[in-house]
């Protein structure tokens, strides 16, 4: 995080569920789950900078070089949110070098909501404390909380709100994308209608954040075409390049590759950047502090 009086810039890290098991429906709507999150080097940046008029906002995307409708973005949320809950009303504009697929299941939005966060309350000195930042990250988004704890890897429960953080060593992955996103609401609709009638197993504990042989993604088996074919030849050619586990994160569409060995993850990438536009080398993410 790096900041002088007017400016403040701040990574916004993706995350790959290394694990995702989905557990029941909860009475508000949402899926009880069990996941382990682990937060990667990859990531967003985002570059505050306090501007004259006050309550203006100003959100530009460096991908796309035009301001996003405030209204559809969770950045603009998060920031109202804020407002309402301090009465911080400086002008602010928002720039994204935005790197983190959208629809790509590593929380780019929510990593965005989060370091949003976190960076008004440095603008604005402090006011909330990390319960009250918790509970508004949770309103926001299921993943939020995750992000705003800052720990590098964490078992995740409830509905996400609920974080164990984890000891993990150094890992190296490659990320893929097929170029195409997945709705997580419709996601969930297609896992509901799947397992209609079916009583759902309890997942086994997880040990450690390496029991890989233990670890699965619930969403994986109940996609349709196209989709399943691409996950499942995407995580094929991951083992076959040398990943010692390899999966779907979130609710797709980015698989991942998890590698013992840096120098067999940068090749992975390189050899599947041939085929998949995105395809990226990245590490677990260390520097994260609490």
């Amino acid at each position: 995080m790096l900041k002088n009086a007017q400016n403040l810039t701040v990574f916004a890290p993706a995350k790959v569920n290394l694990h995702l098991a989905v557990l029941d429906r909860r009475p508000d709507g949402f899926h009880n789950i069990e996941s382990v999150f682990l937060a990667l080097d990859f990531a967003d940046t985002l570059h505050f900078e306090l501007i004259g008029r006050e309550n203006n906002v100003e959100i530009v995307m460096d991908a796309s070089s035009v301001p996003l409708p405030a209204e559809k973005n969770i950045i603009f949320r998060a920031l109202s949110l804020f407002r309402t809950k301090t009465g911080f009303s400086k002008g602010l504009k928002i720039r994204v070098e935005k790197r983190i697929p959208i629809g790509g299941g590593l929380g780019g939005g929510s990593s965005n909501a989060a370091s949003t966060l976190l960076a008004l309350n440095k603008l604005a000195e402090s006011p909330l404390n990390r319960n009250l930042l918790l509970e508004m990250g949770a309103s926001l988004g299921s993943d939020v909380p995750f992000f705003l704890h800052e720990t590098a890897a964490a078992l995740v429960t409830g509905r996400g709100e609920k974080i164990e953080p984890l000891s993990q060593p150094r890992l190296f992955l490659t990320l893929v994308n097929p170029g195409f996103s997945s709705d997580t609401a419709a996601a969930y609709r297609l896992l509901d209608k799947k397992r209609e009638g079916k009583k759902i197993s309890p997942p086994k504990p997880v040990e450690n954040i390496t029991a890989f042989e233990s670890f699965k993604n619930d969403f994986l088996p109940v996609f349709e075409e196209p989709e399943k074919s691409v996950y499942k030849d995407i995580i094929s050619q991951l083992r076959d390049l040398g990943a010692e586990y390899a999966n779907l994160s979130g609710s797709g569409s980015t698989c991942f590759g998890v590698f013992g060995d840096r120098a067999k993850a940068e090749q992975a990438a390189k050899t599947l950047r041939n085929k998949w536009d995105f395809s990226e080398f990245c590490c677990s993410n260390n520097k994260l502090s609490l």
